[in-house]
């Protein structure tokens, strides 16, 4: 697997709206994928309430209604799919059972929107079934192939570069760090990760993490060496 590394650099803040709920079908995950990785770098686990989603930025949380009994959960989206027409998004199995429909193995259900989880604080999230951008939304950066060394923080992974641009600029703006978004393959699918900082060392890296787990509870170290 070839890995390319990016240095990004970006200068402007842009907003926009989007849709907060979504009806259709949901399934959750067969057993064989316990412990593959999820499209955010993540092991699936099924004892954990997680999700895929098409589009939804990782990190959010959204609570899943089953309409037919009314029980609920609530999940962090993590991975990507359920590519299966009519489907909306795929729970772990503990969800899955939470929500009643283990031996259905379907279920109509409901999603709204509990967290963004994308780094605006709880905003709004884009539109389930389309990206949509302000008209005057624009953005200057310098890109740099970079071979990096060392240790940073992963924030989350995006296959969408709106969200990867809008995140990178808030985390470079807030933290005042080199942003890195390093280019690979999960599963089949290229997703983009955004990595803050550049320490000498792992215990550096560990403190800087702290500071982002308020906002970002999923940041993990990356070893640079390893990629």
């Amino acid at each position: 697997m070839i890995r390319t590394i990016f240095c990004l650099f970006f200068c402007v803040i842009a907003t926009t709206s989007f849709a907060q709920i979504q009806e259709g079908k949901a399934s959750y995950y067969a057993d064989k994928f316990e412990g593959r990785y999820t499209a955010n770098g993540e092991k699936y686990k099924h004892s954990k309430l997680t999700a895929a989603h098409k589009t939804l930025p990782f990190g959010t949380k959204v609570k899943v209604t089953n309409t037919k009994n009314n029980k609920s959960v609530e999940v962090r989206i993590n991975d990507r799919g359920p590519y299966v027409e009519g489907r909306i998004i795929d729970l772990s199995k503990s969800a899955a059972e939470h929500l009643g429909f283990i031996n259905d193995g379907i279920a109509n259900v409901k999603i709204e929107i509990v967290d963004a989880g994308d780094g605006k604080g709880g905003g709004m999230i884009k539109p389930i079934s389309n990206v949509t951008v302000d008209e005057k939304e624009f953005y200057e950066f310098n890109v740099d192939r970079i071979n990096p060394h060392g240790f940073g923080v992963q924030i989350g992974s995006f296959r969408e570069l709106a969200n990867l641009v809008r995140l990178s600029e808030n985390l470079k703006s807030s933290y005042q760090k080199e942003v890195t978004v390093q280019v690979k393959l999960v599963n089949g699918v290229k997703v983009y990760t955004i990595v803050v900082g550049s320490f000498k060392n792992r215990e550096k890296a560990a403190d800087f993490k702290v500071k982002l787990q308020k906002r970002y509870p999923d940041a993990f170290i990356v070893d640079f060496n390893k990629l």
